[in-house]
């Protein structure tokens, strides 16, 4: 309106000066994704080299990866089953991931529950020592656990991976679930007990799946954590190793093509949980 008044009028208009962009501005905006995009490609190139090569031939007598390129094969995954020791292992594994996962995330979830919604004496101890739980070693946790299982007579096998690996999982899901309790509208529950709903329906159908993507995604690291540990395996397996375990001991003397199929089923199977997991969260927002 004043610049078409001073047309009007006779006056000069004053124009806005436009904003110059200075050359910091016009750096940091090919840098910033050139050095994001670096990042990404110096974390995918192992898992593209894993997955290539597991389709890879062998030219040795014995079946043994070699990332010499020997022609394109299909043979290790008709026989990823043939080197027993390795499938057992994977199988324990697996196994071992789910067990795990299924005891962390329900205690995890109710360890956020309690607190972000009630006050108890320790409240602040319980979460540093969760904190700690997180930031100590994995070693320290290995060798801590060996002298525990150790002193109470406690054979070490399947039962102690378990409780290894649900002792060192609770913290991610407990505080992953919180993170998602703290924006939580307590409205909706009180909502839900006004229309005539107890405490047990008005989690299963209120709270729930408003913190599910938050459980999810505590899951989803639980197990993670639970299939690629190594460390503290190694103190608490006992005769029976998992597959991290099994993978160290047969690199001393030469790795089978097998263990890049199973390495490519995993990598595929927790791509497509995080998809699933991305799609369910966008799907609840």
């Amino acid at each position: 309106m004043s610049v078409v008044a001073a047309r009007a009028s006779g006056a000069p208009a004053v124009g806005v000066a436009p904003v110059a962009r200075g050359p910091r501005r016009r750096l940091t905006r090919f840098v910033l994704p050139a050095y994001s995009w670096l990042v990404i490609v110096y974390l995918v190139i192992p898992i593209a080299v894993m997955i290539i090569y597991s389709f890879n031939k062998v030219a040795t007598a014995l079946p043994q990866v070699s990332f010499g390129w020997n022609g394109f094969t299909t043979q290790w995954y008709r026989q990823w089953s043939q080197i027993p020791g390795l499938t057992s292992a994977f199988f324990l594994s697996l196994k071992l991931a789910a067990v795990s996962t299924a005891i962390a995330t329900v205690l995890g979830t109710a360890i956020a529950l309690a607190l972000v919604r009630h006050r108890f004496r320790g409240k602040l101890a319980f979460e540093q020592v969760m904190f700690m739980n997180i930031a100590a070693p994995e070693i320290v946790l290995g060798v801590s656990l060996l002298g525990l299982f150790v002193t109470i007579n406690v054979a070490r096998g399947f039962l102690t991976l378990v409780l290894a690996h649900v002792m060192f999982s609770i913290a991610y899901v407990a505080i992953t679930v919180r993170a998602r309790l703290s924006g939580f509208d307590r409205s909706l529950e009180e909502a839900a007990s006004d229309l005539g709903a107890n405490a047990w329906t008005t989690f299963r159908l209120v709270t729930l799946p408003i913190i599910f993507p938050g459980i999810l995604a505590g899951a989803l690291m639980a197990f993670a954590l639970s299939i690629d540990d190594f460390v503290t395996s190694n103190f608490v397996a006992g005769a029976n190793p998992t597959f991290p375990l099994w993978v160290y001991g047969a690199s001393r003397v030469g790795i089978p093509p097998q263990v890049l199929v199973f390495g490519t089923f995993i990598f595929v199977a927790g791509l497509l949980l995080a998809i699933s997991s991305i799609l369910i969260q966008r799907k609840k927002v």
